[in-house]
């Protein structure tokens, strides 16, 4: 750990202290916008119709 010291402006030889503070500093640069929950909705809804007509022309074709 010799390269290695605190974040108070000393030697960091990764740059991860620098990093880290950017993100920190400026967390709502890297955050993405919430995704609305209509199209979300609709997809869940989509895949239950879609599981919903299988099962029922699989209880049709074994009757």
């Amino acid at each position: 750990m010799a390269n290695t010291q605190g974040p108070e402006g000393n030697y960091d030889p990764a740059g991860s202290t620098q990093m880290f503070r950017a993100f920190v500093d400026d967390p709502q640069s890297t955050r993405q916008p919430a995704t609305p929950a209509g199209p979300r909705i609709g997809l869940i809804v989509g895949v239950i119709v879609a599981v919903a007509v299988v099962a029922v022309v699989a209880w049709l074709a074994l009757k």
